[in-house]
C-alpha cells in the first residue's frame, strides 16, 4: 500500500483555461469544465440559497491534450434497488450519492474517470489507436455504468457537443468542406465499462454513409425499450442510425474481433436539413431531435426522419448593439419533475418541451415548443442578456443543473501568443415570477471565475524589483513583484508573469532544490526550497533557520521558454568548470545552457530553426559520453543531440513528416524513439514511430498504424524498469509526466529497488557526484570517498503537469525509512556485505544503518560512525520538517502554527502560494486551488483524503518525537491536531475512511500502524459504515452531531458499552432476529468490491475492498459492539476465519490478532464449535509454512514467517483458552498425525507454556492430559521427536510444576508425580511417572484415610471438591508429601525403595502411611467452594446448609465455582530430615513433622 500526500505550489498567474467540454453533476451540485490545455476545473455551488456563486475547487489533471468530452457515469451498480436512482443524473438518492463519477477524454485517446467525492482520478487509461480521435461520449441512460463513445480519424476533431463550445463564424463552409461532407470519413463507436475502460462492445468500425462525425447521441427504440441505437449526424443533417446489442459485453465474452457492419442493422438518412447550410449544434430528447443552423433551427423524428416544425430566429437575435451574431448551440430544458426525457413518449403524439438556443455573444432565448394535430408551435419564454465581452475573444456555452441555466464562457485575456483565457460561469434561476409581458423572469446570479490569490502573494512578496541583466542572472534574498490581477478587467494582466513552462528541480535521492519558472518574456526565475539550510555537518551547531529564499533571475532569451532542464555533470567540459547545468528552449529557435551555481550563460545554440518545444535528457545508466548529452525537439521537426562536455551538436535526426510530439531516450538500448502523429484526414492515414540510433545518427526503422505506439509503450516500459525514479522522463525536465503512457508501480518496482541499491553499492560509480555532496564536503566529511547515501525510494517526487503548477508528492513509506549512509566496498567481499547490508536494512527498524568501510588507508573509528550517524538523522529531521511544512494546513489553528513554528524549527512557505492535492491512477493528479476555503472543501468532501492526509501528519509527527525530543510537544499537538483537533474545529470535514485506515495496520513502520490505529479508534464512532451501523449509534450521533464540536466521542461511546453492556442482548433482541434485507445487505457490503475509490488512492486491488471491510466489520463488532447491530458478529466471524486461512501478506495477520482479541467477547459465542477445527487449520498451516517443502519460498518472503508467528504466538493461544479440551484433543492427534519432527510439535508446547503463565486455572481440570501430551513429547520411543523437543517439553513441564503446587518433580528429576486438582472425594489419586522410562509406576490412593469416610454423610462421598492443594517429593526422593485444604490433612506415602518396589509396576492405589490434620490457621474459613471434613464431622449447621444446596446446583454450575475459587497458591517445603512447611501466598501457615 502506498499513502502519498500531494503539496502543490501555483505560480503568481492564474491558469489560463479556455473551455472545451462540460458536465454537470446534480447531487451534489457540480461543475465540471474542461480545457483546451487537458485541464478539469472542478465547480462547486455554495450553499448559500440567496445569493448561489460557484467556487473552483480543483484542477484535475490526467490529460496532455484539448478535452473532447466530459459526461457523468456511474463505474458500478451495487443492487438492482440502486439502478433506478442511476438512470437520471437529474434525480439523486442517498443510496446511490457514492456511485457518480466523471468520465473524461481528450483528443489524444485518453481516458478518465473521476470520484465526485475526492476528485481523485480512480482509473486511467489509453484506447488503443485502431479506434481513431474521441470526439464524443455519451453515458447510456438505462446503463449508466456503460458509455458510448464516438472516435473519428480527421484532423480537425470537433471539441464540442450539443452545448457547442467553439465559436463558429458565419459563413465557414468553404466548397473543400461541403466535397468533403459528401464523402465518406473513417468512424469508430465503441462502447466502454468505465469500471475498467476496457472496450466491451464496438458498434461500428468503418467508414460512415454519410459525412465525417458532427454529432452522437445513444437513444431508445419507443417500441422497446431495452433495444438502444446509436445516431451518427454529419454537419449537414444527415442521419446514420446503428442499433447497439442488447448484451453488452457479447464481444469481449465471444473473444471476436472487431464488428462487421454488414451483421450490424443501420439506418441512413440521407437528406440534408437544409442546402447551403451547415449544422451548428444537434440536440436530442426521446425520439425528437434538432438540428441547430446559424439561422434557424429545424426538429426532427427519428423514427421516421421526418420535420416536425422549425423556429426562425429574426434580426433582432441575431444583431445585439450592433453586434453580428450567429447561433452556436441549443438544448432541451428537463423541468423539475422529468425522470428521463429522453425515453418519455407523449400521449395522443402530442409534447410539449422547452427548448434554449444561444448565439455567440452569450445571448440565450428559451422557447415553449409544442406539437398537435393542429401543427407545431413555439414561442419565446424568457431570455438571458449577451455580455459585454468582445465575441471574437470568447467562446459561449450553456448548460442545465437542476432549477439553473449556466453560462459557461472563456474570455480572453491577452490577444497575443500565447493565449490567456479565463474561465467565467453565470447562474440563471429558472423562476416562476411573471413580468408584465408574460414571459417567465430569469434571475441572474453572480459570475464566478478563479480566486484572486494573487492579492495574497503581493502582500507576501512584496514590490522589490531584481535587478536583471541579458546573458546573465543576479541573485537576491528580497521577493519579486506579482502581477496585480482583477476580475472586473479582462485586459488587466502583465504577460511579462505569464508561466509559459516550469519545472522541479529535485536532488539525487533527497529533496526538491529549486522551482523554474519560463516565463514569456524570456526570462527564468529560480527559487531555491533551502530544504538542508541550517543543516548541521558533523556534530557542529545547526543555524539559525532563515526564512528568506535565494532567487535567480536568468535573462537572455528573446522568446517565450517553453521548455526547461537542469542537469548534473558527470564528466567535465574543455575549458569550462561547471557542475550543474540548466537547458532552456524558447519561442527564439535557440538552446540556452547555463550555469545553475553561478547563474552565467554557457553557450547559445542555434540548430532550429523553428521554437523548441522539449528538452530530453538521458535515462539512468546511460554510458558515457552520452550521460552528458541532451536532446532538443523543434517544430521544424527535427531532433538533435547536443553534448554538455563539448558545448556541440553532435547528431541530427531529421526527416519526421510531423512534429514529434512524443520523444524518448533508451540509454541502454541507445536508441531515440520518435512518435509523430499523423491525422492527415485519409482513410490509410497513421501514426509513424521513428527508430534512430544514437551512436551513427542513423534512422534505423519506421514503424506505422498501431505497431508504432505499442513499440513505442515497449520503449517507455524499458526506460521505466531501468530508471531510479521509476518514470520514464528524468524529473528534472519541464515536459509534462501527463504526456508520456505511465507504467503500473507493480511491475517495476522490484527493478526499481535492485537498480538503485546497485547504483549506490557499486565502485565503478561511486563517485558520482550529487547536488549535497558539495554541502557535505563543506563538513570535511569524507574527504577521501564522497558520502553516498543509500535509499529504496524516492521520499519526495516532483512533477509539473502544466506550466506554472508545480506538484510534490511525499511518500509516506519513504519517509519513515529515508536514508541511510553506505560506503562503497572497495575489497572482494563487495557482494557479501552487499547482501549484509540488504539484509540488515530490512531486519533493522531504524533507518540509519552504517556500513564501516574495510579500506587499508581508512578506518571508520566509532567516534566517526556516530558522528555520520547524527548526521544522516539530521538530514532526515531535515526532510521531515520540510514535508511538513509543506503539507501542514496554515491559519487554521493559530496556537499550533507558532508552536510548530517556535519549538520544531519548521519554516512556513509563505513565499510559495500552496494548495493541497490528491494523487490519482498512473501519475493523475487532483489539485485544490489556492485558498483556504477549496482546500477545506476536499476535507469536506473526501474521506480518503481526510485519511490519507491525517495518517501522513500523524506518522511523521510520531516519527519526530523519536528523532528530536525537543520538540516532542510541538509534535504531539501536531498529532493531537490532525487525530482530533481538527474535527472539533470544523465539524463538517469527513472523518478518515476506515477501510484505508486499516489497510496500513500491518506496515513496516511502527509509527505508521500506530497512527493508523489511533485514527481509527478516533473515527470510528463518526464514521461507521451504513449498512453496519445500529439504530443506538444513529441516535447517538443525532443527539451529539447538534451540539458542534463532537468532543469526547470515543469516550462516549465507550461509556454506552460499560453501562449498557447487557442491554445489547435484551432491549435489541428484536435487532437478533435481522430481516434477510438487513443481511443481505451486510453481506453484500462485506463482499463488494467495487465502488471503492479509495482502492485507487492507495495503489490497491479488489481483494484489498473486501478484505478490508471484514476487517473493519470485525474490529467494530469487538471494541464498539454497542455502535453496530448485534448480527454483524455472526455475518464477519467466518469471513474473518477464511481471512486468516489465507494467509493474505497484508491483512491475515491483523485478522488473527482481532479474532485473537475477541474471541472471550464477541467470537466464542458464534463459533464455539468450530474452535478445534480451526487449530486443526492453523496446524496445518504451520505445517505448509514451516515445513521442509516451504524452506525455498521463505528464504524469498518473509511474509509467511510473519504470519506463523501472529498464528502462532497470538491466534492459537487465545483458541486453546476459549477451548481447552478441544485443543488438548487436537494436539494428541497431531502427535500421530504429523511427522515427528514437525514444527507442529514445538508450537503446541509453546502454546502451553502461554496458557499456563497466562490462565493456569482453565487447565486445573485437564492438568493430566497436559502432562501426557508433555511426556508423549519425550518419549525415548520416538528419538526424532524427543530430539525436536526435549528443550521445549521440558521448559513446559517447568511450567506446569511452577503453576501447580500439586504436580512435584524429585530433585534429580527422575520422577514426577500428579495429583488430581478436582475430583470426586472417594476417587481422588496421585499418579509417579518415571522420567526416565517416561511411564507410570505408582497410583496413590487420596481419597482419605481408612475409616474416615464413614464419619461423613453418604452424599459427600460423590462431591466434586478440591482433591490436591500441594505435593512435594522427600530429599530422596523416596516419599512423596500431599496437602488438602478439602479435609485439611497432610498425608505421606512412602514409595518404597526395595528393589523388588522399583521393578514392580503394580498400579494398585497405594494408601498413605501417614495422616496429620492441620489445625484451621486464623482467618481460615470454609467458604461455599471450601467443603471441609473437619466442618461435616463437627456438624456446622453453615455447612449443612452448604450441602443441601449443592444438590440444587448442576454439575458444571459447581465445577466453574470451584475453578474460579481454585487456590494455587500452597505450598510443601521440607525444612528437616522429617519436617515439612507448608505455607500459602507467601506466608508460613505451620511446621509438621513426619
Amino acid at each position: 500500500m502506498k499513502c502519498r500526500s500531494v503539496a502543490c505550489i501555483w505560480s503568481g498567474t492564474p491558469p489560463s483555461h479556455r473551455v472545451t467540454a462540460t458536465a454537470v453533476l446534480d447531487q451534489p451540485p457540480t461543475l465540471y469544465t474542461g480545457g483546451s490545455d487537458g485541464s478539469i476545473i472542478w465547480w462547486n455551488l455554495s450553499s448559500d440559497d440567496s445569493n448561489p456563486e460557484f467556487k473552483p475547487i480543483a484542477m484535475l489533471c490526467g490529460h496532455a491534450a484539448p478535452i473532447a468530452e466530459l459526461d457523468i457515469c456511474n463505474p458500478a451498480v451495487a443492487s438492482e434497488s440502486d439502478k433506478t436512482c442511476l438512470t437520471s443524473n437529474f434525480k439523486s438518492d442517498s443510496s446511490c450519492d457514492n456511485y457518480g463519477a466523471l468520465i473524461s477524454a481528450c483528443t489524444d485517446g485518453i481516458l478518465c474517470v473521476w470520484s465526485k467525492s475526492s476528485g481523485h482520478c480512480r482509473r486511467r487509461r489509453k484506447l488503443p489507436p485502431w479506434v481513431g480521435t474521441p470526439s464524443m461520449v455519451r453515458t447510456f441512460p438505462s446503463k449508466p455504468r456503460y458509455v458510448c463513445i464516438a472516435c473519428c480519424f480527421v484532423e480537425t476533431v470537433h471539441l464540442s457537443d450539443h452545448h457547442s463550445v467553439d465559436s463558429i463564424e458565419a459563413g465557414d463552409v468553404s466548397a473543400d468542406t461541403e466535397s468533403y461532407n459528401k464523402k465518406g470519413s473513417k468512424c469508430t463507436v465503441v462502447i466502454v465499462d468505465t469500471y475498467t475502460l476496457t472496450i466491451v462492445q464496438t458498434v461500428y468500425h468503418g467508414n460512415l454513409s454519410i459525412g465525417s462525425l458532427r454529432f452522437m447521441a445513444v437513444v431508445s427504440s419507443t417500441k422497446d425499450k431495452e433495444k438502444h441505437s446509436v445516431v451518427i449526424s454529419d454537419a449537414c443533417g444527415r442521419l446514420q442510425m446503428v442499433s447497439i446489442k442488447k448484451n453488452l459485453q457479447e464481444d469481449r465474452e465471444s473473444g471476436t474481433g472487431l464488428p462487421s457492419n454488414s451483421q450490424t442493422e443501420m439506418v441512413v438518412w440521407a437528406e440534408r436539413v437544409s442546402e447551403g447550410r451547415q449544422v451548428i449544434s444537434i440536440a436530442t430528447c426521446g425520439n425528437l431531435i434538432a438540428f441547430i443552423l446559424q439561422e434557424c433551427c429545424v426538429f426532427r423524428l427519428l423514427d421516421s426522419g421526418s420535420t416536425v416544425g422549425e423556429i426562425c430566429f429574426g434580426e433582432n437575435f441575431h444583431c445585439i448593439d450592433s453586434i453580428q451574431s450567429h447561433d452556436v448551440g441549443g438544448m432541451f430544458i428537463k423541468g423539475a419533475d422529468t425522470i428521463d426525457m429522453l425515453n418519455i413518449e407523449e400521449p395522443n403524439g402530442m409534447w410539449t418541451k422547452q427548448f434554449a438556443v444561444w448565439n455567440n455573444t452569450g445571448h440565450s432565448t428559451v422557447f415553449l415548443i409544442s406539437y398537435s394535430e393542429d401543427g407545431f408551435t413555439s414561442q419565446p419564454l424568457c431570455e438571458i442578456p449577451a455580455t459585454s465581452h468582445p465575441s471574437d475573444l470568447k467562446s459561449t456555452c450553456f448548460t442545465q443543473l437542476n432549477s439553473y441555466i449556466l453560462r459557461i464562457e472563456s474570455i480572453c485575456i491577452n490577444a497575443e501568443e500565447p493565449l490567456q483565457w479565463k474561465p467565467i460561469v453565470t447562474i440563471n434561476l429558472l423562476s416562476e415570477k411573471h413580468v408584465d409581458n408574460g414571459k417567465l423572469c430569469l434571475m441572474r446570479g453572480p459570475g464566478a471565475s478563479f480566486g484572486d490569490w494573487t492579492k495574497c502573494y503581493n502582500s507576501v512578496h512584496g514590490g522589490t524589483e531584481i535587478e536583471q541583466s541579458s546573458g546573465h542572472c543576479s541573485v537576491s534574498s528580497s521577493r519579486s513583484a506579482s502581477v496585480k490581477y482583477t476580475e472586473n478587467n479582462y485586459k488587466v494582466v502583465n504577460k511579462q508573469r505569464i508561466v509559459s513552462s516550469s519545472m522541479v528541480i529535485a536532488e539525487t535521492f533527497f529533496a526538491p532544490y529549486a522551482v523554474v519558472y519560463g516565463l514569456v518574456s524570456g526570462e527564468i526565475e529560480v527559487v531555491r526550497f533551502d530544504v538542508f539550510e541550517g543543516l548541521s555537518v558533523c556534530g557542529s551547531p545547526r543555524h539559525e533557520v532563515n526564512s528568506h529564499l535565494s532567487k535567480q533571475i536568468f535573462s537572455g532569451h528573446t522568446g517565450a521558454i517553453l521548455c526547461l532542464a537542469a542537469h548534473q555533470m558527470v564528466g567535465t567540459a574543455k575549458g569550462l568548470s561547471f557542475n550543474r547545468v540548466l537547458v532552456s528552449g524558447s519561442r527564439d529557435c535557440t538552446v540556452r545552457i547555463w550555469d545553475l551555481d553561478t547563474g552565467n550563460i554557457i553557450t547559445v545554440m542555434h540548430q532550429h530553426v523553428a521554437p523548441v518545444r522539449q528538452i530530453i535528457l538521458p535515462p539512468t545508466h546511460t554510458e558515457r559520453p552520452w550521460c552528458d548529452c541532451f536532446l532538443s525537439v523543434g517544430e521544424d521537426s527535427c531532433v538533435s543531440l547536443a553534448s554538455f562536455e563539448t558545448l556541440r551538436v553532435e547528431r541530427m535526426f531529421p526527416g519526421h513528416p510531423k512534429y514529434p510530439s512524443k520523444v524518448v531516450w533508451d540509454g541502454i538500448r541507445g536508441y531515440v524513439a520518435c512518435l509523430c502523429p499523423n491525422h492527415s484526414g485519409t482513410l490509410d492515414s497513421s501514426d509513424m514511430l521513428y527508430l534512430w540510433d544514437v551512436k551513427t545518427g542513423a534512422r534505423e526503422r519506421v514503424i506505422r498504424g498501431t505497431a508504432a505506439h505499442s513499440m513505442f509503450d515497449h520503449f517507455c516500459k524499458g526506460i521505466s524498469m531501468n530508471s531510479i525514479s521509476g518514470t520514464i522522463l528524468n524529473e528534472n525536465t519541464s515536459v509534462s509526466s501527463l504526456i508520456l503512457p505511465t507504467i503500473e508501480d507493480g511491475s517495476s518496482s522490484r527493478s526499481h529497488l535492485n537498480n538503485l541499491e546497485t547504483w549506490v553499492t557499486l565502485p565503478t560509480i561511486k563517485n558520482k557526484p550529487n547536488t549535497l555532496q558539495g554541502q557535505v564536503s563543506k563538513g570535511n566529511v569524507g574527504d577521501s570517498t564522497p558520502l553516498i547515501i543509500q535509499s529504496k525510494k524516492h521520499a519526495i517526487k516532483c512533477s509539473c503537469p502544466f506550466p506554472g503548477i508545480a506538484t510534490l508528492s511525499f511518500d509516506l513509506a519513504s519517509l519513515m525509512f529515508c536514508y541511510q549512509k553506505h560506503n562503497s566496498i572497495a575489497n572482494g567481499n563487495d557482494n557479501q556485505d552487499r547482501n549484509n547490508v540488504s539484509k540488515q536494512s530490512s531486519e533493522t527498524s531504524s533507518p540509519h544503518h552504517i556500513s564501516t568501510k574495510n579500506s587499508p588507508d581508512v578506518h571508520g573509528t566509532l567516534t566517526d560512525s556516530i558522528i555520520e550517524l547524527d548526521w544522516i538523522a539530521s538530514l532526515e529531521e531535515c526532510l521531515l520538517r520540510f514535508s511538513l511544512s509543506f503539507l501542514h494546513l496554515w491559519n487554521v489553528d493559530p496556537e499550533l502554527d507558532y508552536l510548530l513554528l517556535t519549538e520544531m524549527k519548521l519554516k512556513r512557505p509563505d513565499n510559495f502560494i500552496l494548495a493541497s492535492g490528491l494523487e490519482g491512477d498512473k501519475g493523475s493528479l487532483t489539485l485544490t486551488f489556492p485558498e483556504l476555503s477549496s482546500m477545506l472543501e476536499l476535507w469536506k468532501t473526501s474521506s480518503e483524503f481526510c485519511a490519507m492526509r491525517s495518517l501522513t501528519m500523524v506518522s511523521l509527527a510520531q516519527r519526530m518525537i523519536s528523532l528530536s525530543h525537543a520538540s516532542s510537544s510541538a509534535s504531539s499537538a501536531l498529532a493531537a491536531f490532525y487525530t482530533r483537533n481538527f474535527a472539533d474545529k470544523f465539524p463538517d470535514i469527513k472523518p478518515p475512511l476506515l477501510q484505508l485506515l486499516v489497510s496500513f495496520w500491518q506496515d513496516e513502520s511502527e509509527h505508521i500502524r500506530m497512527a493508523a490505529r489511533t485514527l481509527f479508534h478516533c473515527a470510528a464512532s463518526r464514521a461507521i459504515p451504513l449498512p453496519l451501523c445500529s439504530p443506538k449509534a444513529t441516535n447517538h450521533a443525532k443527539v451529539k452531531s447538534p451540539n458542534g464540536p463532537k468532543e469526547n466521542v470515543i469516550e462516549n461511546s465507550n461509556e454506552v458499552e460499560e453501562t449498557s453492556g447487557y442491554m445489547l442482548d435484551t432491549e435489541l433482541v428484536p435487532d437478533t432476529g435481522i430481516s434477510e434485507v438487513e443481511r443481505s445487505n451486510i453481506h453484500a457490503w462485506l463482499e463488494s468490491f467495487e465502488m471503492q475509490d479509495w482502492i485507487s488512492c492507495v495503489g490497491g486491488t479488489s481483494q484489498d475492498a473486501m478484505t478490508s471491510h471484514i476487517i473493519v466489520a470485525a474490529a467494530l463488532a469487538i471494541w464498539y459492539p454497542s455502535l453496530v447491530k448485534s448480527s454483524v458478529p455472526m455475518l464477519v466471524v467466518h469471513p474473518l476465519m477464511k481471512l486468516v486461512m489465507a494467509m493474505n501478506d497484508k491483512y491475515s495477520s491483523t485478522a488473527a490478532e482481532l479474532l485473537a482479541e475477541g474471541m472471550e467477547t464477541t467470537w466464542k459465542p458464534c463459533i464455539g464449535s468450530e474452535i478445534p477445527r480451526l487449530i486443526g487449520d492453523i496446524f496445518f498451516q504451520i505445517e505448509c509454512v514451516s515445513g521442509p517443502s516451504a524452506n525455498v519460498a521463505a528464504q524469498k518472503s518473509a511474509v509467511p514467517a510473519a504470519i506463523r508467528q501472529t498464528l502462532a504466538g497470538v491466534l492459537l493461544p487465545s483458541l486453546a483458552m476459549a477451548d481447552v479440551p478441544g485443543f488438548l484433543t487436537v494436539i494428541e492427534s497431531q502427535v500421530w498425525s504429523t511427522a515427528s519432527d514437525s514444527p507442529v510439535h514445538l508450537v503446541s508446547l509453546m502454546t502451553l507454556i502461554r496458557i499456563v503463565r497466562s490462565s493456569s486455572k482453565s487447565l486445573a481440570q485437564y492438568l493430566d492430559k497436559v502432562v501426557n501430551f508433555i511426556l508423549l513429547t519425550v518419549d525415548p520411543s520416538n528419538s526424532v521427536m524427543r530430539k525436536t523437543c526435549y528443550q521445549s517439553s521440558m521448559t513446559a513441564l517447568k511450567e506446569v510444576v511452577h503453576a501447580f503446587p500439586m504436580v512435584a518433580l524429585n530433585e534429580s528429576w527422575t520422577r514426577l508425580a500428579v495429583g488430581d486438582v478436582i475430583g470426586e472425594i472417594a476417587n481422588a489419586t496421585i499418579r509417579v511417572y518415571d522420567m526416565q522410562s517416561v511411564t507410570k509406576i505408582k497410583v496413590l490412593d487420596a481419597s482419605g484415610p481408612p475409616g474416615l469416610p464413614t464419619l461423613l454423610s453418604a452424599a459427600s462421598e460423590t462431591v466434586v471438591a478440591t482433591a490436591i492443594s500441594a505435593l512435594t517429593f522427600s530429599p530422596n526422593g523416596e516419599g512423596l508429601v500431599a496437602f488438602s485444604e478439602h479435609g485439611l490433612m497432610i498425608r505421606w506415602w512412602s514409595l518404597g525403595s526395595v528393589w523388588w518396589e522399583k521393578i514392580s509396576r503394580n498400579l494398585v492405589p497405594v494408601q498413605c502411611t501417614k495422616l496429620i490434620f492441620v489445625p484451621p490457621w486464623e482467618g481460615f474459613s470454609p467458604n461455599s467452594s471450601r467443603s471441609s471434613i473437619m466442618a461435616s464431622v463437627l456438624g456446622h449447621d453453615k455447612q449443612v446448609n452448604f450441602m443441601d444446596n449443592l444438590k440444587a446446583v448442576s454439575h458444571a454450575d459447581n465445577l466453574k465455582l470451584l475453578i474460579h475459587n481454585l487456590d494455587l497458591s500452597y505450598r510443601l517445603e521440607w525444612v528437616g530430615e522429617r519436617k515439612v512447611l507448608l505455607s500459602r501466598h507467601g506466608s508460613e501457615l505451620g511446621t509438621f513433622q513426619l
